[in-house]
């Protein structure tokens, strides 16, 4: 399976939310695990912001930054490239996403047009994950 993750999925890996179990059955399972080059800074910056919010240890903190950042090392990474920009604005046409969740679903779209049988979304975001059932992409 290709597992395509937002930064929502990814967080889940790295703390303990509802349906963090499902997306580590799911990352388990997968072959390949794909995302937007976009969801680094995004990842980064959440958990920057959980350490100000929640007061967690800076050692726990470093901990789940390392153990993110050697996962970012297998992931296969998807590019905002001009190719990108088009699936982008077609998705604009039709869902009312914020500007990172577009580049989230363009770049799954990218993705699953090449292995529609084998790809599965992860997402929680309940806006992107309604676009994304709306492009016919399995997901939770």
């Amino acid at each position: 399976m290709i597992l395509y993750l937002d930064t929502s999925a990814i967080l889940k890996r790295y703390f303990q939310e509802s349906f963090s179990e499902e997306v580590s059955a799911k990352w388990k399972q997968s072959e390949m695990i794909v995302t937007s080059s976009v969801a680094y800074a995004e990842t980064m910056a959440t958990i920057s912001r959980k350490q100000k919010e929640a007061d967690i240890d800076n050692k726990v903190i470093q901990k789940t930054i390392q153990a993110f950042q050697m996962d970012w090392s297998g992931f296969i990474r998807v590019e905002v490239t001009d190719d990108l920009n088009e699936y982008i604005n077609n998705v604009l046409q039709k869902h009312p996403l914020r500007g990172f969740d577009a580049i989230h679903l363009a770049s799954a779209l990218v993705i699953y047009e090449k292995f529609p049988r084998t790809f599965f979304f992860a997402c929680f975001d309940q806006r992107l994950n309604q676009a994304a059932r709306l492009e016919s992409l399995p997901s939770f």
